[in-house]
């Protein structure tokens, strides 16, 4: 029975490191198969973004500044404060929200020439669309995996 050998790619979340076709890098293998099966994939983040404080003290200070401009005398601090208080408010409520990233990945199982097979999920390039059949190279780097049509 042939060793089924699973190696599994997701780029990291970063965007300086993603994969870039025109950056020189040494290789330290290269394998070539052919395509057995692709699945066009995508993945979703949900992230939190988290504020460090300042976006509520910005807030803060911008409401102080818009209070400060109505009423006067006790009213003009009483306006300062509720102006201070609603702009750390709404400053803080907006710094603090959660929304979803998707990512398009493709997975596609590669059987070499040796007849391991091989699973590698990566990132989408639509100039490297793959289908059934498709001769490719695995490129095996340092820091992980690509895969390329072969020409």
């Amino acid at each position: 029975m042939k060793k089924l050998l699973w190696i599994i790619l997701v780029f990291p979340l970063i965007a300086n490191a993603a994969y870039q076709r025109n950056t020189a890098r040494p290789v330290n293998e290269v394998v070539f198969g052919s395509v057995e099966t692709v699945r066009y994939i995508t993945q979703q983040e949900i992230i939190e973004s988290k504020s460090s404080g300042w976006e509520t003290l910005l807030g803060a200070v911008a409401g102080g500044l818009i209070g400060n401009q109505f009423g006067g005398g006790t009213g003009k601090e009483v306006a300062t404060a509720v102006g201070a208080v609603a702009g750390a408010g709404i400053a803080r409520n907006h710094a603090n929200q959660t929304y979803k990233v998707e990512y398009r990945l493709v997975e596609i199982l590669i059987k070499t020439e040796k007849g391991k097979l091989i699973d590698v999920i990566q990132d989408i390039d639509s100039n490297m669309l793959f289908e059934r059949g498709d001769k490719v190279r695995i490129l095996y780097f340092d820091d992980g995996v690509r895969v390329d049509k072969e020409y």
